[in-house]
């Protein structure tokens, strides 16, 4: 009895001192690293759209959840490399993305509490995601694909601020690396397909905002106005 006296008060404490959970969605630019066109790890050439949860934990520790669209291409005659131009390959494929993991704020953070209301912060993330994949050449320069899932561990830096009562603003790069070389439908045993270094895997990356909804109960340490 007294373990489990002891438990409830843990959990308890836990809940009191969590602060309100946020709601609200991403917007940003995406782009791909790897075998095909530019090779710069921030350079937006496509939309990524999405939602995202979070549950403040504490003023530095937040839980949060992402689901991600996240479109992605590349072409030879962007490129710095005059193999890759002459090649003059590109491609176009879409990442669906569903993330979680934590965000660490740098300082004190609440949407509540008037001196803790900007922050620069740190994201680890585990996700699954599922992406096109060529598989056959069925006549010449076309292709069969389907679809594939994998998982990658996002992570990245942001920085966020609060625009009002419970609105909150987040701008961030978020960078992923995919544990495949498939992305740009690279396939060894396609001929056509056979390009690239097969044992440097893709990247991708978004960089955007977030806006954010606050809603539920404030924690202890939240505060007000």
């Amino acid at each position: 009895m007294k373990k489990f006296i002891l438990y409830i008060v843990f959990i308890s404490s836990i809940v009191s001192y969590s602060q309100i959970s946020e709601l609200g969605m991403s917007l940003a630019g995406s782009n791909y690293i790897g075998d095909v066109g530019k090779t710069a790890y921030i350079n937006p050439n496509a939309l990524a759209v999405g939602m995202v949860y979070k549950w403040n934990y504490s003023p530095r520790v937040v839980y949060r959840v992402d689901a991600t669209y996240i479109r992605i291409k590349a072409d030879d005659a962007n490129a710095t490399n005059d193999l890759r131009v002459v090649r003059d390959y590109s491609f176009k494929n879409s990442v669906k993305e569903l993330a979680i993991g934590i965000e660490y704020n740098y300082y004190d953070y609440s949407m509540l509490k008037q001196e803790w209301r900007s922050t620069p912060y740190l994201i680890l993330q585990l996700a699954m995601f599922n992406y096109n994949r060529a598989v056959r050449e069925t006549t010449p320069d076309n292709f069969e694909t389907e679809s594939k899932t994998g998982f990658t561990i996002p992570f990245g830096i942001g920085y966020k601020t609060t625009i009002g009562k419970n609105i909150g603003v987040g701008f961030e790069t978020k960078f992923r690396y995919s544990f495949t070389d498939q992305l740009d439908y690279n396939n060894p045993d396609i001929p056509k397909l056979n390009f690239g270094n097969p044992d440097s895997k893709d990247w991708y990356v978004t960089t955007g905002i977030t806006i954010v909804f606050g809603f539920g109960r404030k924690g202890c340490y939240s505060g007000s106005y």
